[in-house]
């Protein structure tokens, strides 16, 4: 069983807080960034009062390990991973240091700072959730039109790029390419298309090597001085639909490795799906958690730091 007794809901390091998001507390370090990934929980757009044990380590740590492996594709933000809490003396000066708690460890990264571009770049390359919800009324996956026939959860001739609005509260919304197009500029818009449509390509071949499918993804960008660059969280159980290919069968839903065990439980609980959240029964924690933990450890070959 996971200690629910390590599990970090909330943040307060004495140091300016930079953002607060669903999951990660984010603050400000001078020059650089310090990104503290929670185990809090976000169900229907709503943060749930339970979290779920090593969530956080886990998406700390894939992250990572996604971006030292695509940056001969595109830079990221990443500076270094806190396996050691001490490392963050090289990044304050001697009167803003404190005890860091021990919890930094394994779960935090120092990352530059860097103008974020005001998008969620998705790319999907299997016909799941919402694209095949519309697909199925319109023959086309947030207005990109697709070929006729297809099943729901089949790969997609070729992965498309459908970015959504990026909303600090609650639902992001489709974005037509245009749009993005003049919100960003031709040229950047058209960066965004590439470099997320290469980066998932990479991943999802990679990840098929260990014994998953990525099914879709989304990335965010910045700039630093003109370049472009990845930011935030990549491939992770919260930003990827990731699928068992041994169980994978084309023409239905799939199980995905993710926080599904805690959508299911809530879709049945009666709940409103308006704030507050209901805690979690223990099993349905523990289910959560221990899909977290085995997608971190089949992605990486590593156990859990």
């Amino acid at each position: 069983m996971t200690d629910k007794a390590n599990v970090i809901l909330k943040t307060d390091l004495p140091l300016p807080l930079f953002i607060r998001g669903k999951v990660r507390d984010t603050y400000d370090i001078g020059k650089y960034l310090l990104i503290v990934t929670t185990d809090r929980i976000s169900a229907f757009d709503v943060i749930l009062p339970c979290g779920i044990p090593d969530k956080g380590r886990v998406l700390n740590q894939m992250s990572a390990l996604w971006m030292e492996k695509t940056t001969h594709i595109l830079p990221n933000h990443l500076v270094e991973t806190v396996t050691d809490a001490s490392v963050l003396d090289k990044y304050l000066p001697a009167s803003k240091r404190f005890a860091y708690p021990e919890y930094l460890e394994g779960r935090s990264m120092v990352v530059k700072k860097a103008d974020r571009i005001a998008a969620e770049c998705v790319v999907r390359g299997y016909l799941a959730g919402s694209g095949w919800t519309e697909y199925q009324q319109k023959g086309s996956i947030c207005g990109v039109r697709v070929p006729s026939g297809l099943v729901e959860s089949q790969s997609l001739p070729d992965p498309i790029f459908t970015p959504t609005t990026k909303a600090d509260e609650g639902h992001d919304m489709p974005m037509e390419y245009s749009s993005l197009e003049q919100s960003v500029g031709s040229e950047i818009a058209a960066a965004l298309s590439h470099y997320s449509i290469e980066i998932y390509s990479f991943a999802r071949e990679y990840a098929l090597e260990h014994g998953f499918i990525i099914a879709d993804t989304k990335f965010e960008f910045g700039t630093i001085d003109g370049q472009l660059l990845v930011i935030d969280e990549m491939l992770t159980p919260d930003s990827s639909r990731f699928w068992d290919i041994t169980t994978y069968k084309p023409g239905q839903p799939q199980d995905s490795f993710d926080k599904q065990p805690v959508r299911d439980w809530l879709s049945g609980s009666g709940w409103n799906k308006m704030p507050p959240g209901p805690e979690l029964p223990p099993e349905v924690i523990e289910k959560a958690s221990r899909r977290y933990r085995e997608a971190f450890e089949r992605i990486t070959g590593n156990k859990l730091a």
